[in-house]
């Protein structure tokens, strides 16, 4: 057990088995979190996933924590807050199982300092959040807790994103812990100057053929919303959720897959290092493959897709191979080169008793990872399969077995945290190579 001057130096929090305090843990229904804290985290995740109600849960074990109250969890370590600051920005029913994206729109927000003190209690509407965040970020120390759900979402997306990515930037200089939630995922791709904000998400999984929330917390970045199944949910007309996606497509182009609101924001990207666990991705994002040149022009979106799963595979490969070429685990420095298989089309004989690891490209716009000595016969394969018999795939030639195998479980594992979608993620698990975030550091990608 820590004593008291250590719990009180400790510059991290953490809690495990956290769960929401308005439900009943002996009845099952609560879902339990472990919440390992060092830094400030930039939380995504979708409508209804739990962002807003693990704010909800860590600011009350905060406060109850260094009060020496009980807390909802099954232990924790609770730093001696000098403050702890929580702007709710939206109103939500947690209990009934509704994101703010389903019910009134209010802002709360809670500044409770050491003395338990509470500044700025409030229910009104929109306009005063920056009068709030002025409040939290003047009087946040190193030895604050700053809890902000869905920043900066009461005005237009572009100005709204700089301005959540500039608090973002103070409050890690602030050295503050805490997390900002956010819906805006352009803020994810401005070139901030932080040290130790990370990403974290609210988790999601396939079910039947629909994502889910799992509303567990994990490492990396949720790049969907829900939005159009909440709205379904909700009983908005299916026409209008229909067009909704026609305009979807038609407007965004390119950003869909890549999590990017606005391809304005694209030029914030260039030559920037991106800290967090999509690093890789967004350094390959930075791969031109071509410019929505029309908002009212549809592009397609497989297309999109695998020129997007084309530039994330090819830096993640390329480093794994450099860092087997380091380690003398292969003797000579493979070049990466992915190529097609369009639907209807054969591997070509060049792939004849070669290793290759392989993506799938199925309709539902998932993808799966595989590998393979016989190319020719695993497209076979998948291509019999009920609905499959025009699937497209990429395919990458390497040095052995032993290489596509951990490059498979590489892939299995990193491209799930960069927003894409695979059917066999289960397949990444039965290795411990492949699950650490890649560093592009001193990287040499070869087209």
């Amino acid at each position: 057990m820590q004593d008291k001057k250590s719990i009180e130096e400790a510059n991290e929090m953490m809690i495990t088995g956290l769960s929401p305090y308005w439900f009943d843990v002996a009845q099952g229904s609560a879902v339990l979190n472990t919440v390992e804290m060092q830094s400030l985290f930039v939380l995504t995740g979708p409508n209804g996933g739990g962002k807003s109600s693990l704010l909800r849960s860590i600011c009350a074990a905060a406060l109850l924590g260094i009060c020496g109250l009980m807390i909802p969890a099954e232990s924790a370590l609770i730093p001696h807050f000098d403050s702890v600051m929580l702007h709710m920005k939206s109103y939500d029913s947690p209990a009934d199982g509704k994101s703010s994206f389903q019910v009134p729109y209010y802002v709360h927000s809670y500044l409770v300092n050491a003395r338990r003190n509470i500044f700025a209690v409030g229910a009104d509407p929109i306009p005063i959040e920056m009068s709030e965040i002025r409040s939290i970020i003047t009087g946040a120390t190193s030895r604050s807790l700053v809890l902000i759900d869905e920043i900066c979402r009461g005005t237009e997306t572009e100005k709204g994103t700089c301005i959540a990515g500039s608090i973002v930037e103070t409050l890690d200089e602030i050295s503050c812990l805490g997390i900002v939630s956010t819906h805006l995922h352009g803020i994810l791709h401005l070139p901030l100057n932080t040290k130790t904000t990370v990403n974290k998400a609210m988790g999601t999984e396939n079910v039947d053929g629909q994502t889910k929330p799992t509303w567990k917390l994990i490492d990396g970045i949720c790049r969907e919303s829900l939005a159009f199944e909440t709205a379904q949910k909700e009983g908005i007309p299916e026409p209008i959720i229909r067009r909704a996606e026609e305009l979807y497509y038609a407007v965004n182009g390119k950003d869909v897959y890549t999590g990017r609101n606005n391809s304005k924001l694209e030029h914030f990207c260039s030559d920037t290092d991106v800290k967090g666990s999509d690093e890789a991705y967004d350094r390959s994002s930075r791969i031109k493959i071509g410019v929505v040149s029309s908002r009212t022009e549809t592009l397609n979106p497989m297309e999109i897709l695998r020129k997007e799963v084309e530039s994330a595979i090819t830096i993640i490969c390329q480093k794994k191979l450099i860092e087997l070429y380091r380690q003398k685990s292969i003797s000579d420095l493979a070049e990466v080169t992915c190529v097609a298989i369009a639907a209807r089309e054969q591997s070509p004989p060049s792939t004849i008793g070669a290793s290759s690891v392989y993506v799938m490209f199925r309709p539902d716009m998932k993808i799966y990872v595989g590998q393979t000595d016989d190319l020719e016969g695993r497209v076979r394969a998948h291509r019999s399969k009920e609905g499959m018999q025009n699937v497209s795939f990429l395919y990458v030639i390497v040095p052995g077995k032993s290489i596509a195998s951990q490059l498979e479980t590489l892939l299995i594992n990193q491209l799930p945290l960069q927003g894409f979608r695979l059917t066999n993620l289960a397949d990444g698990k039965h290795r411990n190579f492949g699950t650490s975030n890649l560093s592009l550091e001193n990287l040499t990608l070869h087209q």
